[in-house]
């Protein structure tokens, strides 16, 4: 209705009721309603939009009407409709094309001002029978009363008040609920095992923030996920408060599991669940564009700071909303059912900018991998979440999670199958000495030499690894993978790592010894490493001068054992400059003169437009003036009062008026100003 009463101007009740393609019991109501909110207003002439409205309306994406105001005096009805009716094929066609694609085209090489008995082309054609208008430029436009005859006399070809349909087919409601609780399961196991991960060899933070591709690839290997599903999980567990940007021991920034993480990991599965999903409704983060490209050609990054939208929280709740209303039993059609829920929401929010498609589909995927729906539809627990209940969506989803097992069957190839979803100790501890080979109803791991030295590497014994198997297997521990275990065993720290910042080396073995033990060298960090070798912590810059002082008379050793001898770098600052760089003077007094220039021109066309005789223009004649320029573009010159109180005229191209204030490109500034509007005296065209 209000894009309708933009399209027809100033008009009557039922005039603009008439051009709507709809029921007009419901059209008068929309109309009222707009009455009602003060978006329009009744004027001794009809109704009209209230002042503003149409630079709001702008940018609207396509799907409402697409149509441009009517012009300022609009030809008949019958009219329009006899100028069309005198067309050829060819520019019928043309001129439904431009209706089809904004309304607006360019006029090429058409000439503008032509008789239709003249008009050698199409666009000739429509522009001598003013069904295209020129503008500034060649820039034609569609005028509305063209548009609403090319359809029919109403501003859109379909219903705008049918409600589009869902399309749906049957589905069991137990096999959505169990199909809705494995996927819950799978995402907190997910990230259980991430932020273990993470806590131990957390990846680094990029300078300008987020996860680097790589440390997302080992992300999706790690969880057996593509890296779609990775940014997904990462995103998830940010929104949720289990991860934050930390430091590690020497200051390094990294990506590390919260405080929040170890509380978290202490709830009941449903709980944790819950929690997931409650962050990710208030999340305002877009996980689905991770991998995709920005305008300027960059690649997203999954946690980089920029990775939000303030639209992504109403399109997860719309796209719950929708899919709450299917009645149990029912679930989205395969292939068909995305689209039409993008096509309702589309039609509920229809001034939504075009990424909130992208973002309501992208919803509706988010929402079948966290487990809020399933096979295409919402299990009780997604309703609950729909109705913002997540307490009461915990507790619908816990029967339907699978239980836990504490028991694994060992295998003699090497293999653990673990028949259903493991305690979360025993995962932890299972994942540590074991790779997973494959997911599904049961889970497949798989040891090997690489896998046990990661629970030598922390801490464990073989004695340990022995007795953990024997707990966890409902079989023997097979003699293969205690052959294996022994092997680990005996090769693990055969060979020993440190770290060293420089070495000390002395034919004179209690000399060396005396200054490792020297309690004046205990910050130098010296430990004996033989008898006339030792090694040292500190820097080579820090250790020379402190042995120095330790009396000790050191000299460097180069990388082929001979003696080096150095002396300091000579060291320079550089010469000031008294004077500025080659054509810096230059280039401002060319600024200068431009600036002059330009406001001369200005004054010149102001002085040229200038009437013969004064003339008075009244404050509604004045905004009416500025309204069409608006419209058409044109530049106009306006006598203005500034804050001295002197009144001068300016040269200026309206842009928009709104709220007592008129944007305009002022041609004396060469830029875009703001004047009041109470400060114009008069208005003329330039």
């Amino acid at each position: 209705m209000l894009d309708a009463l933009l399209v027809a101007g100033q008009t009557t009740s039922e005039g603009v009721i008439s051009i709507v393609r709809a029921d007009e019991a419901r059209t008068a109501r929309a109309l009222q309603r707009l009455l009602d909110l003060a978006l329009a207003w009744e004027v001794p002439g009809g109704i009209r939009a209230l002042t503003g409205v149409a630079d709001a309306m702008r940018g609207m994406p396509a799907g409402i009407s697409g149509l441009r105001p009517s012009s300022p005096e609009p030809a008949s009805p019958e009219e329009v409709t006899a100028r069309l009716a005198g067309l050829s094929p060819a520019a019928m066609a043309l001129l439904r094309h431009v209706d089809a694609h904004g309304g607006e085209g360019t006029t090429g090489s058409a000439r503008r001002t032509v008789s239709p008995d003249q008009a050698a082309t199409p666009a000739e054609e429509l522009i001598s029978r003013r069904l295209l208008v020129p503008r500034e430029g060649h820039t034609v436009v569609l005028p509305g009363e063209v548009g609403l005859a090319l359809r029919g006399g109403r501003t859109t070809t379909e219903p705008v008040d049918q409600v589009p349909e869902l399309a749906t087919s049957s589905r069991d409601a137990a096999l959505v609920a169990r199909t809705a609780a494995g996927a819950a399961f799978d995402v907190v196991r997910r990230v259980e095992l991430l932020l273990d991960h993470w806590g131990v060899q957390p990846p680094s933070v990029l300078r300008s923030g987020g996860l680097a591709v790589r440390d997302l690839k080992a992300v999706a290997r790690e969880l057996h996920v593509d890296e779609e599903g990775a940014a997904l999980i990462v995103e998830v567990a940010l929104a949720s408060g289990l991860i934050a940007e930390g430091a590690e021991p020497d200051g390094t920034p990294a990506w590390l599991p919260t405080d929040e993480f170890d509380v978290w990991s202490g709830r009941s599965t449903s709980e944790r669940w819950a929690r997931l999903v409650d962050g990710w409704l208030a999340s305002s983060r877009v996980p689905s564009l991770v991998g995709s490209r920005d305008a300027a050609g960059k690649s997203w990054n999954a946690l980089a700071p920029e990775l939000s939208s303030g639209l992504a929280p109403e399109a997860r709740r719309l796209a719950l909303r929708v899919l709450a209303e299917l009645p149990e039993g029912e679930v989205l059609a395969a292939g068909t059912g995305i689209a039409s829920v993008v096509q309702r929401i589309g039609w509920l929010r229809p001034r939504r900018p075009t990424v909130f498609s992208d973002l309501v589909t992208a919803a509706l995927g988010e929402a079948a991998v966290l487990g809020v729906s399933g096979a295409g539809g919402l299990p009780p627990s997604g309703r609950l979440v729909a109705a913002d209940d997540l307490p009461g969506a915990a507790a619908a989803i816990d029967p339907h999670l699978p239980r836990p097992v504490e028991q694994v069957l060992l295998q003699a190839d090497l293999t653990a199958v673990a028949p259903g979803p493991l305690e979360t100790e025993v995962a932890r501890r299972l994942h540590l000495l074991a790779d997973v080979e494959s997911r599904g109803g049961a889970t497949v791991y798989r040891f090997s030499s690489g896998s046990l030295r990661r629970g030598f590497d922390a801490g464990w014994s073989a004695l340990e690894v022995r007795d953990f198997l024997t707990s966890v297997s409902q079989t023997p521990v097979p003699q293969p993978l205690e052959f294996l275990v022994d092997d680990v065993a005996r090769t693990f720290g055969s060979v020993r790592v440190g770290h060293a910042e420089a070495f000390l080396r002395a034919d004179d073995e209690a000399a060396l010894a005396a200054l490792v033990h020297d309690p004046r060298a205990r910050t130098l960090g010296l430990r004996l490493l033989a008898p006339t070798v030792a090694i040292a912590t500190s820097p080579l810059d820090v250790l020379l001068p402190r042995l120095r002082e330790l009396g000790a008379a050191p000299v460097v050793e180069a990388a082929d054992g001979t003696v080096r001898v150095s002396r300091p770098d000579l060291r320079r600052a550089r010469t000031r400059r008294g004077r500025r760089p080659a054509g810096a003077v230059e280039a401002r007094q060319a600024a200068q003169v431009q600036a002059v220039a330009t406001a001369i021109r200005a004054g010149d066309r102001a002085e040229s437009s200038r009437p013969s005789s004064a003339e008075a223009t009244t404050p509604s004649g004045a905004l009416a003036a500025l309204r069409d320029a608006i419209e058409t573009g044109s530049t106009v010159v306006i006598g203005y009062v500034d804050n001295h109180g002197a009144n001068g005229e300016r040269v200026v191209d309206p842009r928009r008026l709104d709220g007592g204030r008129l944007s305009a490109f002022d041609h004396r500034a060469d830029d875009v100003r703001e004047f009041a509007v109470h400060r114009i005296t008069g208005v003329r065209q330039a």
